[in-house]
């Protein structure tokens, strides 16, 4: 059997396709096959990011066409930056607009996997490392305080074109981590976007700081192996994706 897995994208991102397919093709057991539709975004501005969620309707439409198994809503900062809780009420819509067509796949978002993912690591305090300008990583900082995390540090890389943040090479967005104060942090986010490469970052950064260590991509993985109920265990693919991580989520659901 293979699980199709639909992925809403901004149309200069061209890692999410890359990485989460990459990450799954790990799995012991399961094949997935992979349907995205584009939404129109260049610059990682608060303009560019209401331009490119005003498309998203058209997005889910072009998706439920393929008959897909789960939905990711695949930008993490374009719902982060329209305030508290905007994960969930995305969510919703794109559920309430899919169920119109006569259709029930689950449905995600890299912002609620990212809250997800730290939950079900246990963690509360966290370090971050985000490629955006600084305006729209203070609103991602605080829409995870919001939702009961301490941010104890975080670095924006400042890199406002969204292709550029496609570049971004991962000795600069380890610097970065190396800059943060980490003192008793529960968890390092290396990459809080799913356009800004990481997956070859978080094991070597689990090893280096001694932290479960997770990004946007790895997070969304873990977030759709569950929604396909799917053990969530990836190999190489950090703590999250772990048999630990495993245990603790497959714990609450109990």
């Amino acid at each position: 059997m293979t699980h199709r897995i639909g992925l809403v994208v901004p149309s200069s991102n061209v890692t999410v396709e890359t990485e989460v397919p990459a990450l799954l093709a790990r799995h012991a057991d399961a094949r997935f096959s992979f349907h995205s539709s584009r939404m129109r975004m260049h610059q990682v501005t608060p303009e560019g990011l209401r331009a490119m969620n005003d498309q998203r309707e058209r997005c889910v439409d072009e998706i439920a066409d393929a008959g897909v198994d789960v939905v990711l809503y695949a930008c993490l900062v374009a719902l982060m930056a329209q305030g508290p809780g905007e994960h969930r009420r995305a969510e919703e819509a794109v559920t309430g607009q899919l169920a119109k067509a006569g259709q029930s796949p689950g449905v995600l978002s890299s912002a609620g996997a990212l809250v997800d993912g730290l939950t079900a690591l246990g963690a509360r305090r966290i370090g971050l490392v985000t490629p955006y300008l600084r305006p729209l990583a203070e609103q991602v900082v605080g829409y995870l305080e919001a939702e009961g995390f301490a941010v104890l540090d975080w670095a924006a890389l400042e890199v406002g074109d969204n292709a550029e943040v496609g570049c971004i090479p991962g000795d600069r967005v380890l610097a970065a981590a190396r800059g943060l104060r980490l003192m008793g942090a529960d968890a390092l986010v290396i990459s809080a976007c799913v356009q800004m490469p990481s997956f070859d970052l978080v094991e070597p950064a689990e090893a280096e700081f001694g932290l479960p260590v997770l990004s946007a991509a790895t997070a969304g993985a873990y977030a759709l192996l569950r929604a396909l109920d799917l053990p969530p265990m990836l190999p190489g693919a950090g703590t999250l994706l772990g048999a630990g991580a495993y245990d603790y989520g497959h714990d609450r659901r109990r």
